[in-house]
């Protein structure tokens, strides 16, 4: 089908379109900043919904990358979408498809949060893809975001290999106009020709692990035509490597144009007679990266002592946060640029839980009831009740990782800390609490567990909570006793039940469960206006 126009596009919603014109069957995603915006372009896509394109969230990344893997192993084309941490959920299952492989096309999408706007850490996906030894794609511009994408799906069938795709924060949240190209029709259902590729006993993981390997070179010579060597400069002092967006950074500053030996990357792995070629013709090579010094280090080894390597590690840019513009242009030794006039920057303002949360009546009443019990901890979790930690309230001790809040009680409690409790959301108890709590029933923990549920995924826009309307019974599955599965409405005028029953759950000597329930505040406008 053919349907070339030009549209506003977010990186994200770039690389969604691409992916839907590419013939997408299914995105499975999990929501989480900055890689929610894929998803929701193709559930709110007019097309998407006329094919019938699966788009509803799973409970978490590792389940949206197993059924994505399912889809493959049935021959159609499949989308992964999580923010960098998600890749730790998912990694038994990543890691493992590399040597499964896949039948038709199977991309991960993952998000990486340079300066930590909305994460626990900063860490590069790019390890990911080179421990898995799986090719990796890293677009530096939007138009690249939907042209690549669409050269991933081709890719992954090409070798039968899931192929991983890297935005970071900048490139998925910002615009520009993008080209669309002709419409694929979507895959028909095939199953794998070498069926028994797909049963990881020990004797097929062998002898796939060896073609791994060797398939993992073929990679980097495909990649020597993909990654752009621009030498038409000369020789210089110094060259530049120039990864993903750090290309587009360096375009901003040069005008387009290199006048200094230039390596383009936005394939993985890096063409090493690439690099060598580079190396004969500067002294000094800048690599310019955003995340983790991941090529810097290579280079190390791929070269002689005599070349300069420069880049995070040396100094010559930031060893954390994102890279800018400004930040490469201080690197290259260009100057500061002419300000366009006064600038007047407002004052940050730390994050707050919504005038109107739920969360803010529970954290009230719990704190009304904890500062009577002076060695009382409150283990947290990540979701927008993580703001707990914040004034005014400053009611939680810990928010490590999902699920980390139940599992974490757990070990206190057995430790002899009382009250020991754990305050989780509705999403992130399907994400990855059930687990810890069926842990805390099989060993009977004296622990108090406080689901607030406020109907959905709060902390990224609103999406769908696998847990809406099943809390209770899923904790009664799990084991939790009836009579200590408590309900409790957060609303100033029922803080005096509230408090009573939060304590009478932590005076019990064994697993409870509060379940905390009243809509986001945000939700409930949207419902209203609706209306």
């Amino acid at each position: 089908m053919n349907m070339s126009e030009k549209t506003l596009l977010l990186g994200d919603e770039a690389l969604a379109l691409g992916a839907l014109h590419a013939g997408l069957s299914g995105v499975y995603a999990y929501p989480g900043t900055p890689s929610t915006e894929i998803t929701e372009y193709i559930q709110s896509n007019a097309f998407a919904r006329q094919r019938n394109v699966h788009c509803q969230w799973s409970c978490n990344e590792k389940t949206a990358m197993e059924a994505a893997l399912g889809a493959s192993y049935a021959g159609k084309r499949a989308l992964v979408c999580m923010k960098h941490v998600g890749m730790n959920v998912c990694a038994d299952a990543f890691v493992n498809s590399a040597v499964t492989g896949a039948s038709g096309g199977l991309v991960v999408v993952a998000c990486d949060d340079p300066s930590m706007h909305s994460s626990q850490n900063e860490q590069d996906s790019r390890f990911y893809a080179e421990f898995a030894m799986v090719p990796c794609f890293e677009p530096s511009n939007q138009q690249e975001a939907y042209d690549m994408v669409r050269m991933a799906f081709d890719y992954s069938e090409l070798y039968h290999t899931p192929v991983l795709m890297r935005l970071t924060t900048r490139m998925a949240h910002s615009r520009a106009v993008v080209k669309t190209a002709d419409i694929r029709e979507e895959n028909a259902l095939k199953f794998p020709e070498d069926q028994k590729r797909w049963v990881l006993l020990p004797a097929v993981a062998r002898i796939r692990n060896e073609q791994i390997i060797k398939q993992y070179a073929k990679y980097e010579e495909d990649f020597e035509q993909a990654n752009i060597l621009d030498l038409s400069s000369g020789k210089a002092d110094t060259g530049v490597i120039a990864c993903g967006i750090g290309w587009n950074y360096l375009m901003e500053n040069i005008n387009g144009k290199p006048n200094f030996p230039a390596l383009k990357v936005t394939r993985y792995p890096v063409s090493k007679k690439q690099i060598q070629t580079l190396a004969e013709n500067c002294k000094r090579i800048l690599v310019v990266e955003e995340g983790q010094p991941l090529l810097e280090k290579v280079l190390k080894g791929y070269l002689p002592i005599t070349t300069t390597i420069s880049g995070r590690l040396d100094g010559s840019l930031p060893r954390t946060g994102e890279l800018t513009p400004d930040i490469l242009r201080a690197a290259l030794g260009l100057g500061e640029k002419e300000a366009c006039g006064k600038s007047n920057v407002a004052v940050p303002r730390p994050p707050a839980l919504c005038m109107g949360c739920g969360h803010r009546d529970f954290y009230t009443a719990l704190n009304n009831v904890v500062k009577n019990y002076p060695s009382a901890r409150v283990f947290s979790d990540i979701g927008c009740y993580t703001l707990g930690y914040l004034a005014p309230f400053h009611a939680i001790n810990s928010c490590v990782d999902m699920g980390a809040s139940i599992t974490m009680a757990i070990g206190a409690s057995e430790s002899g800390v009382h009250p020991s409790i754990a305050v989780i959301g509705d999403s992130t108890f399907t994400h990855s609490g059930m687990t810890g709590l069926l842990d805390a029933v099989n060993m009977n923990a004296n622990i108090t567990v406080c689901i607030s549920d406020n109907l959905t995924t709060g902390m990224t826009g609103g999406q769908d909570s696998a847990a809406l309307g099943r809390i209770e019974n899923i904790c009664l599955g799990i084991g939790v006793p009836k009579e200590h599965v408590r309900l409790i409405v957060p609303l100033p005028k029922n803080y005096a039940e509230m408090e009573q029953v939060i304590k009478e759950e932590i005076e019990y000597r064994g697993v409870s469960v509060v379940v905390c329930r009243r809509e986001c505040i945000q939700t409930a406008k949207r419902h209203l206006k609706k209306q």
